[in-house]
């Protein structure tokens, strides 16, 4: 898509204006993730914070890919909505043997999971036995 993708598309990234808004006028980057997205907040207004939406600093995200706020790691979505003022990757524990890598959400693709009984499925499901009796209307 090229330029005319950024110009006018959301959710393959950002569009131009985010860009150039986010790197060179109002954004600071303050970090960026493993799975490549850059996190940002506003540049810092002068005098005191009296409590004001328009005074709060705003951060954001631009996700290096598709759109998907699945694909933002639990630190940083901690420090998007504010729960600490410090950079998740200064103050991160060390991982552990049991965490496991990032997937992605599969909702919508083929990898999604489809329970017995689905369509997609064929519709079949196992038969309910032991105490379970259909309703059935009297008439």
């Amino acid at each position: 898509m090229g330029i005319l993708g950024k110009i006018f598309t959301w959710w393959d990234g950002a569009t131009l204006g985010t860009h150039w808004w986010s790197k060179r006028v109002g954004g600071e980057h303050v970090g960026t993730d493993a799975q490549g997205n850059k996190y940002y907040r506003s540049k810092g207004k002068d005098g005191p914070n009296t409590g004001s939406y328009t005074q709060k600093e705003r951060r954001w995200v631009i996700y290096d890919g598709v759109n998907d706020a699945s694909r933002v790691p639990s630190e940083w979505h901690g420090w998007l909505h504010g729960a600490f003022d410090d950079v998740p990757e200064s103050h991160l524990p060390p991982a552990k043997v049991w965490e496991v890598d990032y997937t992605p959400n599969a909702t919508g693709t083929p990898n999604a999971y489809l329970p017995q009984g689905m369509i997609e499925r064929g519709g079949k499901r196992a038969k309910a036995d032991g105490d379970y009796e259909a309703w059935a209307p009297e008439g």
